[in-house]
């Protein structure tokens, strides 16, 4: 069954708001992951139309919202491209490669892995905060996680805790991040980085 209502409040930073039901009644949770329209944010103040579900806890909450006027469909779950596993899956293993071989450090390799392990768990801190509404890691740390090479692990938590990976503009500088990353890592394969890399870990 659907029900029509206007969404009262929108916290767009956190991704969620409240549903005021046309027909009376509590406010309605509402996640920006249960939009049918992953290409338009709400602003507040729109008329929807949407299903209700019950979350873990049994309270009720939107589901296959859609904005009055557009046709309802089932969401997709986010991050569910083969792509982004499969490349820092291929990414470590070629780190684990050229440690083996000689390339790289073994330090650099501990990097990525420390990096990556603290961006998970700072994603699903982010995204048990948020199911609270309570204080939200920024996303400027979490970018700065991934720039420091914590990316792959942050492409763990996207994909296996479906957090972070529906906001276009958090993705296209998530990715930026990645490229900033690589770029730096190449370098390292130059004489010149390797020089660099080899006289810090002297000093050390």
């Amino acid at each position: 069954m659907r029900y029509q209502g206007r969404i009262t409040t929108w916290k767009d930073d956190k991704g969620f708001g409240f549903i005021t039901p046309n027909s009376g009644g509590e406010q309605v949770f509402v996640h920006i992951s249960s939009f049918s329209n992953r290409q338009r944010r709400p602003e507040g103040s729109e008329l929807v139309t949407y299903e209700l579900k019950a979350d873990g806890k049994g309270r009720a909450q939107a589901n296959t919202v859609a904005f009055v006027g557009e046709k309802p469909i089932p969401s997709r779950p986010p991050g569910r491209s083969n792509f982004p596993p499969i490349f820092a899956a291929c990414f470590l293993a070629f780190l684990v490669v050229a440690v083996i071989a000689g390339r790289v450090p073994v330090v650099v390799l501990a990097l990525y892995l420390g990096a990556s392990l603290f961006a998970f768990f700072a994603y699903a801190f982010d995204k048990s905060t948020a199911a609270r509404n309570q204080w939200r890691t920024q996303e400027s740390t979490l970018h700065l996680f991934s720039l420091l090479g914590g990316w792959p692990g942050a492409l763990a938590a996207q994909r296996l805790l479906r957090h972070k990976s529906a906001k276009a503009s958090f993705q296209a500088t998530f990715w930026f991040t990645v490229v900033l990353n690589c770029g730096a890592l190449g370098w390292l394969f130059s004489p010149s980085g390797a020089r660099a890399l080899q006289s810090v870990l002297g000093a050390a």
